[in-house]
């Protein structure tokens, strides 16, 4: 098998609010089509990957860090749900030696990285992860998004991190691409289709370069600052993005009445 044909996707999926894959039943809203676009993934990658880096938009740092835990807890960063959600376990293993590749690629490229021995895996990991592998059996290790939100830095990390797509790593960007927690509802249906097509536009009809530059330039979009306020759930994309900058993009999740309204989209990139 060749070289190419073992390098694995990235991804940038939207991940839902809270728990809720242990709270499908209790949703004023229907989650299948989400959840079935998650459990799809392990068919598309084909391959049971040796670990995956999740860079979820609930981990916000100065500077770029890696998880090293070994065996990371749970950290319950979500309000207002029944009590036995706080109590969920995600048991699957952390990653420290792919933690240590993470270092040396971004140190590498000169970009700064600072490791975290105690962090645990915030919702916006263990939720989505739950509904892909839920025996908890791949390794999972998390890189922080930098809370100056650069789109420049973000995609530079992507690139830099790269090769581990051809050493069993699958990289994926962990966030929502509609995310106001002001305007859900009937509310957001204008604002998020109107961003949602861009954004779909940008990645689908465009690769490399001119990807990237449009990314950097996201703000501009039509309804950009509705559908994002603060960016936090739409710089992991970057990563994911930089990470595959060669590679087209197939969006892979879809639906325009997410939470009553929403229109939302998640996006493989690569094979």
């Amino acid at each position: 098998m060749s070289e190419q044909s073992l390098r694995m996707p990235t991804y940038f999926i939207s991940h839902g609010g809270g728990p809720w894959p242990w709270i499908k039943d209790m949703l004023p809203m229907d989650m299948s089509i989400l959840e079935r676009s998650l459990q799809a993934m392990p068919a598309e990658i084909g391959v049971a990957p040796r670990a995956v880096l999740m860079v979820s938009g609930h981990w916000e740092t100065g500077r770029f860090t890696v998880q090293t835990n070994p065996n990371p807890p749970m950290v319950y960063d979500y309000g207002g749900f029944p009590e036995f959600t706080y109590h969920i376990q995600y048991p699957a293993p952390g990653a420290p030696d792919v933690a240590a590749r993470v270092t040396e690629l971004l140190t590498g490229a000169g970009i700064r990285v600072d490791q975290d021995a105690e962090r645990g895996y915030d919702h916006g990991v263990f939720a989505p992860a739950y509904a892909i592998w839920p025996k908890a059996d791949v390794p999972i290790l998390q890189l922080s998004i930098k809370h100056d939100f650069d789109p420049a830095a973000h995609l530079a990390a992507g690139r830099a991190l790269a090769p581990l797509r051809d050493e069993g790593v699958v990289i994926i960007g962990s966030g929502l691409s509609y995310h106001n927690l002001r305007a859900f509802g009937p509310g957001a249906a204008r604002p998020s289709a109107e961003f949602d097509a861009w954004l779909s536009d940008a990645l689908l009809a465009h690769q490399g370069a001119e990807r990237s530059a449009l990314l950097e330039r996201w703000a501009a979009a039509p309804s950009a600052r509705i559908a994002h306020p603060t960016e936090d759930h739409l710089i992991p994309l970057m990563v994911a993005v930089g990470a595959a900058e060669g590679d087209p993009a197939h969006r892979t999740y879809h639906e325009t009445m997410m939470a009553g309204g929403i229109t939302a989209s998640s996006f493989r990139f690569g094979r």
